[in-house]
């Protein structure tokens, strides 16, 4: 028997609706199981919070002021389930007023809960700062750590303004409003002001330093020229209290504190808000988990931290030399 044309096209009008709710059913049911076993492990991770615990919080990349971690290490510190808390540290340091604010905040939390810091690929400026809040300090061997110093950069592009043959005029109020500029060489009374507020800050770090890790101030200004150490440097030098990673980390909290030395360690992490990954730098994270597969926020570390406006002093590792027009002080 013969099949017309019409019956051939609602044929295979049927098969494409068949194939369709099979797809469609396929994906829902893979993102029902998605979605469960991403319930299981909240609902597994709640439970862990809920009982004794030591809690880890990462702090890495670019220091800033950062609101939401401080919130996280206020919460902890009126957790009855948290016991301990153990900072991973991994940095070159950021602002000067992101490295005060994060040192205050584990300053105040290390009254209520003990406090360990462990070093990873490196604590240095501001990060080192941050660790010296902590009541002990755990390093590899050859973690990097110390850099002790504040900074202040500004750019000069005077040069390239008069190749291009454009001339900034201004009328200020006095001849320091506005200085150093981009826009000519910086003068003496620029520098001087400069370098009055940089010592200021490398002043206090110093003292900071030196209150922290129970060292004279003058053994700590012949190790605060900005330089670099290995963990094994620093545990020499009074920078570091161990030599360790995690688990050297738990054991100091078992023997100095009288820490369970079966208690788990639960990662905390800030509670950040949605960011918009076209408005801000906040979305770089965002972008490079996406594109790039980067789950950790490597990139999106490498990115920030390397981002072209920072705002007031610095106390960041340099990687390379500073250049003429830039101003320095460690």
């Amino acid at each position: 028997m013969s099949i017309s044309a019409e019956e051939i096209i609602d044929r295979r009008r049927m098969r494409r609706r068949i194939t369709f709710w099979r797809i469609s059913a396929f994906l829902l049911i893979a993102a029902l199981i998605v979605a469960m076993a991403g319930a299981a492990g909240a609902f597994r991770a709640f439970g862990e919070k809920a009982s004794d615990h030591i809690a880890r919080v990462r702090i890495s990349g670019f220091i800033d002021d950062d609101r939401k971690l401080r919130e996280l290490l206020e919460e902890l510190g009126k957790k009855k389930q948290v016991k301990a808390v153990l900072l991973e540290i991994s940095s070159p340091g950021g602002s000067t007023v992101g490295g005060e604010a994060t040192y205050e905040a584990v300053r105040k939390l290390a009254k209520t809960k003990p406090v360990v810091a462990s070093v990873g690929t490196l604590a240095a400026s501001a990060a080192y700062m941050i660790a010296c809040a902590s009541d002990q300090i755990v390093s590899r061997r050859s973690s990097i750590v110390g850099s002790i110093g504040v900074l202040f950069q500004y750019g000069d592009v005077s040069d390239l303004m008069d190749r291009l043959g454009v001339k900034v005029d201004a009328v200020k109020s006095a001849p320091l409003k506005a200085e150093p500029s981009p826009f000519h060489p910086a003068t003496e009374e620029a520098k001087q002001m400069v370098g009055r507020i940089v010592m200021d800050s490398y002043d206090w770090f110093v003292d900071l330093v030196a209150e922290c890790r129970k060292m004279d101030r003058t053994r700590v200004l012949a190790l605060a020229d900005g330089s670099i150490f290995t963990g094994a440097q620093g545990l020499a030098n009074g920078l570091v209290d161990r030599l360790g990673g995690e688990e050297t980390a738990k054991d100091w909290l078992t023997e100095a504190k009288g820490i369970d030395k079966d208690i788990k360690i639960v990662e905390w992490k800030p509670k950040r808000d949605d960011p918009s990954a076209l408005s801000s730098t906040a979305g770089v994270p965002a972008i490079a988990r996406l594109v790039a597969g980067d789950s950790e926020g490597a990139l999106a570390d490498r990115i920030v931290s390397k981002r072209l406006f920072l705002d007031g002093l610095v106390s960041v590792m340099q990687t390379s030399p500073i250049q003429s027009g830039n101003g320095t002080a460690k």
